[in-house]
């Protein structure tokens, strides 16, 4: 199959920048060395008050097996702890980025779910935490084979997955509203979620698109561009739900013969379709800032930004599912000593 390119630099990009950094155990809860990474920082996290009280939120685990794709799904949902929880919940589906698990971001999981939202983190087994394990001189073909455009189908098909398992599963018969669930992803993850929203890529067997129609709107964090796509714009242009666009000034992937920084995530929201769509830029930063990880762009700015990234994604949730404008402008007035740039499409009558 057909190679994407702008994955197999995205899987340069997770080496050079990431690696160790967001990997974490292969099931994502057991397992030495990567596993202490995620162990020490959520339990940093906790220490720097970036993650709601135990009794806030509760944790459900999930070990899927997809028998028409021969494929593993691992999930982890956060939910609002049950002696609070109202009717049937909106849930964001989320991605992580390469080498990732679904320990990841636990800090939005855990902050939306103490704010009455399910948050479901899937895990990606071709392009998980496991890519860190194994034989070193495989590694290059392990990266090859993540990036393929088989495991980016794979990946958007992942989400589709694991949303009609959880929708389908008796003991959370009801939690779940189908009608208000939307799409977040980071770095690669990001690229998934646009998948799901509605990109579009063009081939010789025609037009092909993995959208899920239940997703309402999408949080896309530190997207790369469509790399090797003859028009990189044209991919995400067919997008048309909401999507809230968040990256960093300092939001770079560098290694040698490559650069990929903020001006290529501005790219991607300029091009982005939705009618109703919104930037977030942070001054400074750097690219795994919005990852667990407290020491990365920033000591002083890295936890700031994490609290406002939970605060200003609540703020599109509000708008999208309920159908008000103006909360996400008015949210991002608190931050102005924080953003570079905030931009709202249609912008907000005064």
């Amino acid at each position: 199959m057909k190679h994407i390119h702008w994955t197999a630099v995205l899987v340069l990009a997770a080496c050079a920048n990431l690696l160790v950094a967001c990997a974490g155990a292969p099931d994502g809860r057991e397992g030495g060395f990567v596993e202490s990474w995620s162990v020490r920082n959520q339990a940093a996290l906790v220490e720097a008050d970036l993650v709601p009280k135990p009794a806030d939120y509760e944790i459900r685990y999930f070990q899927w097996f997809d028998r028409d794709r021969q494929r593993e799904v691992l999930a982890k949902l956060y939910l609002p702890p049950a002696a609070v929880r109202y009717g049937p919940l909106p849930m964001v589906a989320f991605s992580h980025g390469m080498g990732g698990s679904r320990e990841g971001y636990s800090y939005l999981g855990a902050n939306w779910a103490a704010r009455g939202y399910a948050s479901l983190h899937v895990q990606h087994a071709g392009s998980d935490s496991r890519l860190w394990s194994g034989n070193p001189l495989d590694m290059v073909s392990r990266l090859q084979s993540a990036a393929s455009e088989a495991e980016a189908v794979n990946r958007v098909r992942d989400l589709r997955f694991a949303l009609d398992e959880v929708l389908a599963d008796l003991q959370l018969a009801g939690a779940i509203d189908a009608g208000r669930i939307l799409a977040a992803g980071h770095s690669y993850g990001a690229n998934t979620a646009l998948l799901a929203a509605g990109a579009v890529f063009a081939r010789p067997q025609g037009m092909q698109s993995y959208r899920d129609s239940r997703i309402v709107g999408a949080v896309i964090i530190s997207a790369p561009p469509f790399h090797g796509e003859p028009d990189p714009e044209s991919v995400v242009q067919p997008v048309g739900i909401p999507t809230l666009h968040i990256t960093a000034k300092g939001d770079e992937i560098r290694i040698p013969g490559y650069r990929s920084g903020y001006e290529d995530r501005l790219r991607v929201f300029a091009a982005t379709g939705s009618a109703r769509k919104a930037l977030v830029a942070f001054r400074d930063g750097s690219h795994s800032m919005f990852t667990d990880r407290l020491g990365t762009g920033g000591r002083d700015l890295n936890p700031l930004v994490k609290a406002a990234t939970v605060d200003l994604t609540l703020a599109f949730f509000e708008e999208v599912l309920g159908g008000t404008s103006g909360v996400l402008a008015k949210r991002s007035a608190r931050y102005d000593d924080l953003l570079v740039r905030f931009e709202s499409e249609p912008r907000a009558a005064p």
